[in-house]
């Protein structure tokens, strides 16, 4: 969905996401248990996602739209970047 001004509505100021929202949901019990990679895992997903090109204010994956905090904390995830994915799912 766009904007006022054609842009993606998500890009935003209106719709930005906070880190502190983004730690808020990543506190919830789902995130502590099985699901989620260890932390050294998720700090190197986390890299390789901060180096990519896609990433949108320091939040946003531009390829599949997901919060990369969140998303690189899943065990059953991949980087959905084409042809280069930076991450495979953690076994």
């Amino acid at each position: 969905m766009h904007g006022k001004n054609g842009s993606c509505k998500g890009c935003s100021d209106e719709y930005r996401v906070t880190e502190e929202q983004i730690d808020r949901i990543l506190a919830i019990e789902m995130f502590r248990t099985g699901t989620s990679v260890p932390d050294d895992v998720y700090e190197q997903r986390l890299e390789h996602c901060r180096a990519c090109p896609k990433l949108q204010q320091g939040t946003t994956c531009a390829v599949c739209g997901c919060f990369v905090r969140i998303a690189a904390k899943f065990k059953d995830r991949v980087c959905p970047l084409p042809g280069d994915s930076r991450w495979g799912k953690y076994a």
